[in-house]
């Protein structure tokens, strides 16, 4: 049972989402804002990975990538440095934008700290929080958009490819490790090889 409190928040933050200009298509072929499905993607996912999440984090991980469009890559110098400002500019962005919301649906400032720290990626592997929220938006690439990801880069070697895909991985807890090799998440079919020989060395 959800509180008028969380619903609040949940259409306060797809409200946001919903001003994307950007479209991507759903499982049933609707036009829908991307940064709105990505959301419900991560609600969706969750719901399945984690049920027994609290409000705030489902609402961390609902707001994810809130409104990351107004942060275009190419507002910093497309260099390796301008990568990681621009990152750190996002998660900077996302957890404001998110907190200013959440407490709008009147939450506290304790679970508003909770929803920031988590959006804003601080302290991964130790804060639960964030790491709940690495390992759904890990979940969620790994089902819906490595695949789209791997079509826009045919450049890539493989090695290349295994040491994304490691990445990824080494920033999964062992849970998300063991759920996503257990069937519960769909794996994109033609690089099924490529994630089983990074994960295993097989």
């Amino acid at each position: 049972m959800t509180s008028p409190m969380y619903e609040r928040a949940v259409a306060l933050i797809d409200a946001a989402n919903a001003e994307d200009p950007r479209m991507d298509t759903d499982a049933s072929g609707k036009q829908v804002p991307r940064e709105l499905l990505y959301g419900q993607r991560m609600a969706a996912m969750i719901g399945r990975y984690a049920p027994e999440a609290d409000d705030a984090q489902k609402l961390a991980v609902r707001a994810q990538h809130i409104q990351r469009w107004k942060t275009p890559r190419d507002s910093y110098p497309m260099t390796r440095d301008g990568y990681l400002q621009w990152r750190t500019g996002l998660y900077k962005f996302h957890a404001e934008t998110a907190g200013r919301l959440v407490r709008e649906a009147g939450y506290d400032d304790a679970t508003v700290e909770r929803v920031q720290q988590a959006v804003g990626k601080r302290g991964l592997k130790v804060n639960p929080d964030t790491q709940l929220l690495e390992d759904v938006t890990d979940l969620v690439f790994i089902e819906h958009y490595m695949l789209e990801f791997a079509g826009q880069k045919p450049d890539y070697s493989e090695e290349k490819w295994l040491d994304i895909v490691r990445k990824t991985w080494k920033k999964m807890s062992e849970r998300a490790h063991a759920y996503a090799l257990s069937g519960q998440i769909k794996l994109p079919e033609p690089l099924v090889p490529l994630i089983t020989k990074a994960v295993t060395g097989a």
